[in-house]
């Protein structure tokens, strides 16, 4: 931030042309994504990977439109973003920068303290962090939990950090410092990146279909061909906030409905847990296409087991829908065969209401564990707000549940 005196005119003492000010009140500046991208290329970055975070979503936007084809993966989670990230490193000897939402800080532990740290492999590479639940801001419970504690995870990995400012002189400063400590310690460095740091930036190539229904609208005719004690675990994002509201729309409790609010990519195996105890509850797994890649080995684990009551039901929109619409690491994947090569005793796909209440039927018919694929547009209505029950509240009211 900085201060700008604006009710005064000042002039040079020799010559009085008229000069800038002197920086006297505050005025909020913003990092243009441009310039910021521009700054990193100076210091010789190209290659770029990470999972879209919504903090990010500015710079990462602006890279997805303009970093030559090949230097930008949206990788399936952000441990697999570092390890490419390394293998780039050793190709090229050029470092390039691994962007993440602080509550992915976890799947980049490993990578970080077995390859990359600088007492191990010492490969450089420039994370950028996206600070969600920063103290002293209102975030999701989940966040703030993170946000308070990711500094001293940082100093515990022994890594060095700074928080990137908001304009671009500082942001030039700090990348210096930064680039100068990846060189001369061999190992990684991060930038966190607090709230609104970025102008916007809006996305040119958005992820786009010609499917027919929104996710809300899909769920809904899921919803509705339930049976009054099924479970339903359903996974991060726009999903669990419909889910909250559509339970609302209908009258419902959601006492039947666990909101995982966080932990993406892991509804799945919450769903399997509950399924091996619960075998006379049917239990629905309602999952996105990005969280099911970023764990994509828990079908592995869910077709071993086999529990008869376990049914997964996927809405693919193939795309990073709650954190700025950028597509998935892979819109390609056959999930419905990669499933079936796992173990689930069935797997298809559908599209129309028609299709969905009829797979509905089918569900409900045969054993699990089965697969049905929703192909769905991307989008989300504006007023969608948030669970306005507490994540206490909802696993008390969903344990008292599962007792039925």
């Amino acid at each position: 931030m900085f201060c700008r005196q604006l009710t005064r005119r000042f002039f040079n003492a020799k010559s009085r042309e008229p000069i800038e000010p002197p920086y006297l009140e505050l005025q909020r500046d913003f990092l243009e994504p441009a310039e910021f991208y521009q700054e990193l290329s100076k210091h010789g970055v190209s290659f770029y990977a990470g999972v879209p975070d919504s903090l990010l979503k500015d710079f990462c936007a602006y890279v997805q439109d303009n970093a030559p084809p090949g230097q930008h993966v949206i990788t399936v989670n952000e441990g697999t973003a570092v390890s490419m990230a390394a293998g780039y490193y050793l190709a090229t000897k050029k470092i390039p920068c691994v962007y993440l939402q602080n509550s992915g800080l976890g799947n980049i532990v490993n990578p970080y303290m077995s390859l990359a740290h600088p007492k191990v492999y010492g490969i450089p590479m420039l994370y950028l962090i996206g600070w969600r639940g920063e103290p002293g801001k209102k975030d999701e419970p989940q966040h703030l939990v993170q946000g308070k504690r990711m500094n001293g995870i940082l100093t515990e990995m022994g890594m060095q950090y700074d928080v990137l400012p908001d304009y671009i002189e500082g942001a030039a400063e700090v990348l210096d410092t930064a680039f100068y400590s990846m060189k001369t310690r061999n190992g990684p460095y991060a930038l966190l990146v607090k709230r609104q740091c970025f102008t916007n930036y809006k996305l040119k190539n958005v992820a786009k279909n010609n499917y027919q229904l929104t996710r809300e609208e899909a769920l809904t005719e899921v919803i509705k061909n339930t049976r009054p004690l099924d479970v339903c675990v359903s996974t991060t994002g726009f999903l669990s906030r419909e889910l909250f509201e559509l339970r609302q729309s209908l009258n419902q409790t959601g006492e039947q409905d666990f909101l995982t609010v966080g932990s993406m990519g892991h509804a799945s195996s919450i769903a399997l847990g509950i399924a091996q105890v619960k075998k006379s509850r049917q239990v629905f797994c309602l999952d996105g296409d990005g969280a099911m890649m970023m764990h994509m080995g828990a079908l592995a684990q869910i077709g071993n087991i086999g529990p008869k009551n376990y049914k997964h039901i996927l809405f693919n929109n193939q795309a990073h829908d709650s954190v700025g619409a950028q597509p998935t690491s892979n819109p390609l994947v056959n999930f419905t065969q990669i499933a079936l090569g796992c173990g689930y005793k069935d797997a298809f796909q559908v599209e129309t209401k028609e299709e969905i209440i009829k797979g509905m039927e089918k569900l409900n018919r045969n054993d699990g564990p089965i697969l049905m694929e929703i192909l769905i547009k991307p989008g989300v209505r504006k007023d969608l707000g948030r669970p306005t029950t507490t994540t206490f509240e909802n696993k008390e009211k969903f344990m008292h549940f599962l007792t039925y």
